[in-house]
């Protein structure tokens, strides 16, 4: 019933109350009409009011009118397409915009607006019927373009009208996607071209006449034109002489065949002059105009082939040298005969417009319309085209000017020859018929032409080509004649004519002139009157070719004329055989001859006149045929055959229209049946088939001439003779099937006569329908089928044949009536079934089953049914075995033709697909009951079951149908559902209980879960309009297989637990599809199987184990894909709001494990989830780090999964790489090395690991994990793992190897001395919303960065990362209202690394490189300090009242490790007082001082200007008020008063302004030496200010106790003569100094504050100290004062070697970020002193070192006399005893333990000069007794330089007593015992003693496998051979070291790999 269909005109946007937003297009369902305000109620899937003039009522039909109705309109199908085609590019085009793909977007826009033109063109209605099938084709292209490009649908079309698959048979659809496909991916070559050209103009300087120019194609390798030419007109001026008419200008050389697109074939221009003779003469009386030589251009067609649009082409010209040479000048050009042409100018050249067009005239025609309504002139081909067309009416007589042969006629000089031609008919007129006479296409004909002129030449050679496009009535009688005339150079300028040749067009028996060259005859003649009367000449001969042999005047005349004819014609012909035929009646004596010699004539002149011929041969068929019956029948098969040939099977048609409209023989059949049987009755006795051969391939068209004849007799007598007819029809039969009955063997003659007559037999069956009954003709065809021999061989040529007759069969009108398709059937099936069974000839089988299904429509109780059924039981399995054949068979490699296999391979698999799904989808119940009934055996049945199941996994498989075949996709799926439907019932009955059988079920159950799981089933991922089709054609399919699977589920009881845990993972693959109903149909199967795995083994491990697999592996397979992010994002809601998982549990027993087990699976799906978020990105970031770490550690920790983990490890390392971070890389590879053991245990092959032992696995992982610390610049680990490698090489005594390592390892020793390190800044960040991901969330982390990196760097990157974050501002911690929020939020900012090996990094004889690594390695804790004011704020000093926070940060591991960031464990807070705070500031300042003075020792003049740019700072904030400040506020009598605890602080802060002032002076005096000369002026207000500084803080006099150098030696005392002379150490020459410890300071780098020489500056030349670099120099945050001496350094410097920090001034606060890395890296070369290379020798001086943590009190900060004295007590005995250690032998035990450590608190001698100490190893042990983390060592090892006889002792010091019950300290006799113990002792403290601390502090981390054992510590001395590694590790280690005062975190023992 046709209805209204209400659509929205226009856009409403429902702001009224109750109103309905609409958009235009949308489609909505009226309910009621307003009358009051014109407004409709609809509902639009919501219901609204909306005005009535915003809709359009369009008549529609609608099916399933409801809820779910489809309105169907009643437009044009094409016009329905492209408006919802439209409308979904519309939403898409949109989103090309927003991912930035301009070229689609600007492309798409363009075919939109193209297609809605088409559209109006169409709905306007106004198109005629071949311009609205051209409209549509061009709109379906546009439509099938613009969806491949967006990735949507193929659509199936049908004369372009969309298919409903339902109304078509499942073959036809695929058949028609097939053929859309291949047209889409290979369109068909064409096989008619034409090339289109313009002339432009022509360049040249020497113009100024007329110009013709004719353009032909010519074949260079036969060297003849091809195509007539195409002439053009040019002005003086060189352009074309009517430029408004273009189509003069251009032309379509038509008819070119593709052997003429080659690189020979040329396009050929000649340019012929209209004026004087010479081109230079001038101008005179003389006006006559000659046509003259000017050039000639060419252009390969071959160049043309890859353009597809107009080129323009600028041809150069050349012209000949001699003007004989003309007729060949192209030949010249083309062989490259330069000799014979040159150039016509550097500048001449032809522009022209060139185009090759590809298809047939007609659609050329369509496709460039405007070019012919212009009326374009078409350049014809030379001769027929490839195919002739039957209508087309030619009758072209070419003509060729070649060459003439003339006497001088008394003249001394050659003649100038002029050539004029014309056409004359029988009376001597010139034809007026359009111009007889045509010098090329483009022009209008002419009566006459004149050749051109070459001057003074007797024998000239013209080779120009004229046409005569005559009527057929007009060339008998007529003739060409050619006048000869000499044109005089004098200034008459005459034509003067001396003679004149003639020939004529047609010879008197009716032949026209034959082709080919003619010499004719010149006769003399010199008065133009002798020419009018044509009488007298034409008696004359005009040929010498046909003169009598008498006539020897005329044979032996010199003139001669040559030319060259070539006819063109559809109606008169040149053959005198042919004409003889035609003329029967009037020479019968010729009838036998003529009919001989029919089959050799040309077979263009039998179709010119095949009417005519066949109303001859059937005229004497009648007349004689007794006689000549069998001639005729002979050539009747020639002529037929003769069609057969593809130039003439355009001719056929006009047979047939002869047979039907023209044939008149009645009586013929008779003959020709009588004819036709005496050939078929010889062929088993013939000797020779060929012939007969030919008989049977014509005998299509002689039963059409049979039957044709046979009709007209029967209406002439009224149907007399038809029992006689139809007996010699069944006789011929008859003779038929006993020649189709013999044997065929392979290569015999019958055997090929049968293959004739079977390809030729199906054209036969509807011409006999045309007399015949159907049925009568189907039992014809089944017994001429049925008669051939069923014993053939497959290589027998006759098998492929017999199904190319079945297939037209099948595909002929005979098998579409159902009353034959009955009989034929048996036939069939029973051939295809042979061939299927054998796997022959598929690609013919799966034809001939293609076109069976798509004649069959599913009617019940019809005759279809019963076809059905006898199709099931002879095909079905046949089918399905095939398609298994097809699948599994192996692709061939190494051919060439592979390729081509494999595609027919996929095609042939296709339609037997195809095929298949018709089938079943023709099968009712009925059917399918009666197949399964048929399979009675039980192995049937399963075999069967198992066949078809497979089958249906193949046809599921993605690579089964392109991409964009969702339409056939969802046919497949539709019957695949129905079919499984129909078998469950069967595996029901038979496979349960005692019959049951795993594989049926297996197989089942695998099926309906990958049917589930199709990508073209995911409606979720479709449009709405896509998806609402799918749902109304099919619904979902998805819940319709998942409630048979519940059904079957439910079904199995006990033999539920063979699928345990087997069905877990593919069950829960199914679980994750995003569909509600399908979920609550198979979460009670989870429940089910927990309780059934319960009953059996009493928990859930099986069910546990394979849902984390699962789950793991769906996220792996899932990359990149938005599917699988849909499907992971619904795993949560599984196990939440969905209550009837968990609700069913808790009825259960077992109710806490299956919480517990919901729980890990939930944890787990979490972290999966950021990881499939993180992984998304194609960078490497943190966060796919983190959420990898995260993983990792959950599944090491919770879920003990040791393989995942292995897997984990491996995959976070190679994120690692790819994001260099070698470091963190070989921190990763770490953990697995961990878990394997030097054991021989041989291990599977595993990732990328082959079949090894462990042992190999474990070396492999060592060296990878040394190449990475390398890359990393990591190499102190490297060196542990190398020495551990050693360990095992010594022990297997491969001293090869073990070379190699120690080499390896001595590598890394110099690349720690030698190489530049860059020391990274820290970053907390802490990441606060809900937004972020789970491993994230409200979290806080430090972050090592990059190398360079600065805080803003890092900021921005992080903003890169995450960019939909918001950089909080602040630092103070965030509220809930932060945390909870829906949104991101980032806080970061710098923090100082507070590094653990303290006890190196305060050595002052440790290398800069060696404690570069410490800084910034094996970090725990981090420091940030934030300044406030507590209090009033003293506006006029604020360091009253100036406090730090300082926020201490703990992370769960140390930086660097697995990660570059790490969480933060802990925070703490402590103040620190403004007073504490000025010490830090000033003590910090000192060290820099001091820095900077040693390096300007060591490096003048290269490092004066940081030395000068500091003390500039120094003392110019000093003056200013800086130091006046800190008097200011902590000396006052009221700050004492108030702080009474403060004094000794007091006393310290004091000292560190008297010790400034030291070093400012020391420091000016040595300024003073450097400096340069323009630099004088500032140094002498340096020092002028330091004088106010002085003043200003009442000093006078320095104190004694600050009177010694302040440069120490940094790198330890001057290296020089390791065995030089003793010296004597006096009474006087010690001095006990001691330091400030720097507990209650920030941990950093602390320094001594070692008196100053009171002589400094008469000193200064004489210090040579090592430069100290800027690494040594302590560095806090910035506090925010006035005073340049309360800032700091918020960041260390980056290099070792760098400057040191003061080269950076002293920046106030606002220069935070501006000093941070100014400096140059410093290479190895540029350092002054090193181990290698000792400084100068020194005068010799004796300091006392005291390592006694008493002397360390963090309170006290002077010095006591009383200290000074009992230290020089003690030392007092030594004097004059040399302290010179020898260099020990390695001992051959690991541990000494010659002083016990507990009670041993050394004192130590350091000789500066003589007895230096030495560097030792970085990775030496050091002896548990030296208390590692004491303050920093002072006295002459710390400074290098100092003297008690130049110095007093202040009160303050002072020297505690060691500890009740420990031994003295030693006395100052020292044993040479003792002296190997000094000189150890003053080594750096190698990497195991930093990591082995037995003191409260925690050690610093290395990995596990680079641990020592806490029991190793505490050994007194260290061996001379580093302990082995393998020694010191545990069997099982702590994987946090922590501090003992902190609880410890028990690491989980790692387990062993098992089977890695």
């Amino acid at each position: 019933m046709q209805q209204h269909e209400p659509l929205a005109l226009a856009s409403f946007r429902g702001t009224v109350p109750h109103g309905l937003p609409l958009e235009i297009g949308d489609t909505v369902q009226i309910l009621e009409r307003c009358e009051g305000n014109s407004c409709f109620c609809g509902l639009h899937s919501t219901s609204g009011i909306f005005p009535a003039c915003y809709i359009h009522l369009k008549n529609a039909h609608i099916k399933n009118k409801g809820q779910f109705e489809t309105v169907i309109p009643t437009e044009d199908s094409v016009i329905t397409e492209m408006t919802s085609t439209l409308r979904e590019w519309g939403a898409m085009w949109k989103q090309l915009y927003v991912k930035n793909e301009g070229d689609l977007f600007h492309r798409l826009w363009h075919v939109m607006n193209e297609v809605l033109d088409l559209r109006r063109q169409v709905l306007v209605g106004h198109l005629t019927q071949d311009r609205m099938r051209d409209v549509k084709q061009h709109i379906t292209a546009r439509l099938d373009w613009g969806n491949e490009q967006l990735g949507l649908d193929l659509v199936p079309r049908k004369e372009f009208a969309m298919v409903d698959p339902d109304e078509i048979s499942v073959t036809e659809l695929y058949s028609l996607m097939e053929h859309r496909h291949r047209k889409k991916d290979a369109p068909a070559p064409a096989s008619t071209h034409h090339l289109f050209a313009q002339v432009k103009s022509l360049m040249s300087s020497n113009l100024g006449e007329d110009l013709d120019v004719f353009f032909t194609i010519y074949d260079g390798r036969e060297n003849r034109p091809l195509s007539e030419r195409f002439f053009v007109r040019l002005n003086k001026q060189g352009v074309p002489k009517s430029p408004e008419k273009t189509e003069k200008q251009c032309t379509l050389f038509v008819d070119l065949g593709s052997s003429d697109l080659r690189k020979d074939v040329y396009i050929v221009v000649h340019i012929i002059r209209i004026g004087r003779m010479g081109a230079g003469e001038k101008k005179n009386a003389n006006s006559t105009q000659y046509r003259r030589p000017f050039g000639c251009a060419l252009v390969s067609v071959a160049d043309l082939l890859t353009a597809d649009h107009k080129d323009d082409h600028l041809l150069k010209v050349y012209t000949c040298n001699t003007e004989s040479e003309w007729y060949q000048i192209h030949e010249n050009i083309i062989r490259k005969v330069n000799s014979r042409y040159n150039l016509s100018g550097s500048n001449a050249g032809l522009a022209v417009s060139l185009q090759l067009l590809h298809g047939d005239i007609e659609q050329i025609r369509r496709e460039y319309m405007a070019l012919f309504t212009r009326g374009i002139a078409i350049t014809k081909k030379l001769g027929f085209s490839d195919i002739i067309m039957p209508g087309e009416m030619r009758n072209d007589l070419y003509v060729t000017l070649e060459r003439g042969e003339f006497e001088k006629g008394g003249k001394s000089v050659a003649r100038n020859v002029e050539v004029t031609v014309c056409v004359l008919d029988a009376d001597g007129l010139v034809l007026k018929v359009k111009g007889s006479v045509w010098a090329g296409s483009g022009e209008s004909g002419a009566d006459e032409y004149h050749s051109i002129v070459l001057y003074h030449n007797n024998s000239p050679r013209w080779a120009e080509q004229i046409k005569l496009p005559l009527p057929v009535d007009k060339f008998r009688g007529s003739h060409m004649r050619f006048e000869f005339r000499h044109c005089s150079t004098k200034d008459k300028g005459e034509k003067k004519l001396f003679g004149f040749s003639f020939v004529p067009l047609m010879q008197e028996d009716g032949r026209t002139l034959p082709d080919g060259t003619h010499e004719l005859i010149v006769h003399k003649c010199e008065e133009n009157t002798s020419l009018q009367d044509c009488a007298r000449y034409l008696k004359l001969p005009f040929s010498k070719g046909n003169l009598p042999g008498n006539n020897q005047a005329a044979k032996g005349s010199k003139e001669s004329f040559w030319i060259t004819s070539f006819l063109c014609s559809t109606k008169l012909t040149q053959n005198g055989d042919m004409l003889d035929l035609l003329k029967w009646r009037a020479h019968p004596e010729k009838i036998s001859d003529s009919l001989s010699k029919l089959k050799e004539i040309d077979g263009s002149e039998i179709v010119k006149f095949l009417q005519d011929t066949l109303d001859t041969l059937f005229g004497i068929l009648d007349e004689s045929s007794q006689r000549y019956g069998l001639k005729v029948f002979d050539c009747l098969v020639h002529i037929i055959n003769l069609l057969q040939d593809s130039k003439f099977q355009h001719f056929k048609p006009v047979m047939d229209t002869y047979i039907e409209s023209h044939f008149a023989g009645a009586l013929s059949y008779r003959d020709l049946i009588k004819v036709l049987k005496w050939y078929v009755d010889r062929i088993v006795d013939a000797e020779h088939q060929d012939h007969i051969q030919q008989v049977l391939k014509a005998s299509e068209y002689i039963f059409k001439y049979i039957i044709q004849s046979r009709r007209l007799y029967a209406l002439a007598t009224g149907g007399q003779n038809e029992d006689e007819f139809r007996c010699c029809v069944r006789e011929l039969f008859m003779s038929l099937r006993f020649f189709l009955s013999q044997e065929s063997r392979v290569g015999s003659p019958i055997a090929q006569t049968q293959v004739v007559f079977l390809r030729t037999f199906p054209s036969v069956y509807s011409e006999l329908l045309k007399i015949f009954a159907v049925r009568e003709v189907a039992s014809f065809v089944r017994e001429t089928l049925g008669s051939l021999s069923a014993a053939a061989r497959a290589d027998c040529p006759l098998e492929p044949v017999k199904l190319q007759c079945i297939a037209r069969t099948v595909e002929s009108p005979l098998y579409t009536n159902p009353e034959s398709r009955c009989i034929l059937l048996p036939v069939v099936l029973h051939l295809l079934q042979a061939h299927l069974q054998e796997q022959r000839d598929l690609v013919m089988c799966s034809r001939i089953l293609s076109s069976m299904f798509s004649l069959i429509k599913k009617e019940e109780g019809s005759p279809v049914s019963e076809e059905v059924d006898v199709i099931v039981r002879s095909l079905l399995g046949v089918l399905l075995r095939t398609i298994l054949e097809i699948t599994n068979r192996p692709q061939p490699t190494g051919n060439g033709n592979a390729p081509r296999l494999q595609f027919q391979d996929v095609t042939v698999r296709g339609e037997f697909v195809a095929c298949l799904l018709a089938l079943l989808r023709q099968m009712t119940e009925k059917h399918y009951q009666q197949l399964l009934d048929s399979l009675s055996n039980k192995e049937d049945l399963r075999d069967f079951l198992l066949q078809i199941f497979t089958v249906f996994r193949i046809l599921i498989r993605p690579e089964m149908f392109p991409k964009d075949w969702t339409v056939m996709r969802l046919v497949t799926n539709n019957v695949i559902i129905t079919t499984v439907l129909y078998l469950s019932d069967a595996l029901r009955k038979n496979f349960l209980n005692e019959k049951f059988d795993y594989k049926v079920w297996d197989s089942y159950f695998y099926l309906s879960v990958i049917f589930i799981n199709q990508p073209c089933l995911q409606l979720e991922m479709f449009s709405p309009s896509k998806r609402k089709k799918i749902l109304e054609k099919y619904g979902d399919m998805r819940v319709m297989m998942g409630c048979e699977i519940f059904s079957m589920w439910q079904n199995l009881g006990e033999h539920k637990l063979n699928f345990i845990p087997a069905m877990i993972g593919p069950f829960l693959e199914v679980t994750l599809v995003p569909q509600p109903d399908l979920r609550n149909v198979m979460i009670p199967i989870f429940h089910d199987m927990m309780d059934w795995e319960h009953r059996r083994s009493g928990n859930f491990k099986q069910v546990e184990a394979k849902l984390i697999d699962k789950l793991d592996s769906l996220m792996s397979e899932g990359k990149g894909d938005e599917t699988y992010r849909e499907l992971f994002n619904s795993i949560i809601p599984l196990f939440g709001p969905y209550p009837s998982l968990l609700k069913k549990i808790e009825r259960e027993t077992w109710r806490e494990s299956g919480v517990s087990l919901i729980a890990t699976v939930t944890r787990l799906m979490e972290r999966l989830l950021d990881y499939r978020d993180c992984m998304k990105a194609v960078e490497v970031d943190g966060k796919k780090i983190g959420c990898t770490v995260s993983l990792l550690n959950f599944y090491k920790t919770e879920l003990n999964k040791e393989e995942m983990y292995i897997r984990y490890i491996h995959k976070l390392y190679d994120l690692h790489l790819k994001a260099q971070n070698y470091t963190e890389a070989a921190y990763t590879l770490l953990l697995y090395d961990e878990l394997l053991e030097w054991s021989d245990r041989p291990l599977r092959e595993f990732l990328n690991y082959p079949m090894q032992t462990e042992w190999q696995r474990k070396e492999y992982l060592h060296l990878t994990i040394v190449q990475n610390f390398d890359r990393g610049k990591c190499w102190e680990n490297g060196i542990i793992l190398c020495r551990e490698l050693a360990d095992q090489y010594e022990a297997y005594y491969d001293y090869r190897n073990l070379s190699k390592m120690r080499m390896m390892e001595a590598s890394l020793y110099d690349k720690i001395m030698d190489q530049q390190r860059l020391e990274p800044e820290f970053f907390r960040v802490g990441f606060y919303g809900k937004k972020f991901p789970f491993f994230l969330r409200n979290k806080e982390f430090v972050c090592r960065g990059h190398d360079y990196e600065r805080l803003e760097a890092f900021q921005q990157r992080m903003l890169n990362e995450f960019p939909h974050a918001i950089a909080m501002q602040h630092v103070n911690l965030p509220d809930d209202t932060i945390t909870q929020a829906e949104a991101q939020y980032l806080q970061i900012y710098a923090v100082t690394p507070i590094p653990e090996a303290q006890d190196v990094l305060q050595r002052d004889g440790v290398p800069d490189s060696i404690k570069s690594f410490y800084k910034v390695n094996h970090i725990w804790r981090f420091r940030y300090d934030r300044p406030f004011h507590k209090g009033t704020k003293d506006k006029e000093n604020e360091f009253k009242s100036l406090w730090v926070e300082r926020t201490t940060l703990t992370l769960v591991q140390s930086l660097p490790g697995i990660s570059r960031w790490f969480e933060v464990e802990k925070r703490e807070l402590m103040e620190v007082s403004p007073l504490e705070n000025a010490i830090e500031v000033l003590e910090n300042k000192n060290l820099q001082l001091r820095g900077l003075i040693a390096q300007c020792q060591a490096r003048h003049p290269h490092s004066v200007s940081p030395l000068t740019m500091c003390l500039n700072g120094v003392i110019d904030a000093a003056v200013n008020g800086g130091l006046a400040r800190y008097q200011e506020a902590f000396f006052g009598k009221d700050y004492a008063a108030s702080h009474p605890e403060d004094g000794e602080k007091i006393g310290r802060l004091r000292e560190l302004m008297f010790e400034q002032a030291h070093i400012l002076e020391y420091g000016l005096a040595l300024h003073e030496k450097v400096v340069p000369q323009d630099m004088r002026p500032l140094h002498k207000k340096l020092v002028d200010q330091f004088h106010l500084m002085k003043s200003s803080l009442g000093i006078q006099e320095l104190p004694a106790y600050v009177h010694a150098s302040p440069v120490p030696f940094t790198n330890g005392s001057p290296r020089i003569c390791r065995n030089s002379l003793s010296n004597v150490i006096s009474p006087d020459g010690g001095r006990i100094v001691a330091r400030r410890s720097p507990l209650s300071y920030p941990a950093g780098n602390r320094y001594s504050s070692s008196s100053l020489s009171s002589q400094a500056s008469n000193e200064v030349s004489n210090i040579t100290g090592q430069s100290e670099s800027s690494d040594e120099v302590f560095n806090m945050q910035p506090s925010p004062s006035t005073s340049s001496l309360s800032s700091n350094h918020s960041a260390s410097p980056n290099v070792t070697s760098s400057a040191p920090s003061s080269a950076r001034g002293s920046p106030l606060l606002s220069d935070k970020h501006k000093h941070s890395r100014e400096n140059s890296c410093l290479s190895p070369r540029d350092r002054p002193c090193s181990a290698i290379y000792p400084n100068p020798p020194e005068p010799p001086q004796v300091g006392f070192l005291s390592t006694n943590p008493t002397l360390a009190n963090p309170t006290l900060g002077g010095w006591s006399v009383d200290t000074a004295k009992e230290a020089s007590a003690q030392c007092s005995d030594t004097a004059g005893t040399l302290v010179s250690p020898p260099v020990p032998p390695r001992p051959s035990y690991p541990f000494s333990r010659a002083v016990p450590p507990a009670s041993l608190k050394p004192a130590v001698f350091v000789l500066q000069n003589c007895v230096p100490p030495l560097t030792p190893s970085p990775t030496e042990c050091q002896p548990g007794g030296l208390v590692s983390n004491s303050p920093a060592l002072s006295g002459s090892y710390s400074s290098g330089i100092s003297s008690l006889s130049r110095c007093s002792v202040s009160d303050a010091s002072g020297l505690e007593a060691p500890p009740a019950g420990e031994p003295a300290p030693l006395t100052s006799s020292v044993s040479s015992g003792s002296d190997e113990l000094l000189r150890r002792e003053n080594k750096t403290p190698p990497p195991y003693s930093v990591y082995e601390r037995t003191n409260a502090r925690r050690p610093v981390p290395l990995p596990h496998s680079l641990s020592i054992p806490p029991s190793a510590a505490p050994l007194s001395l260290p061996p001379a051979l580093p302990p082995k590694p393998h020694q010191l590790r545990p069997a099982k280690l702590d994987s946090d070291p922590r501090r003992a005062d902190h609880v410890p975190r028990p690491r989980p023992l790692p387990r062993k790999v098992s089977q890695l």
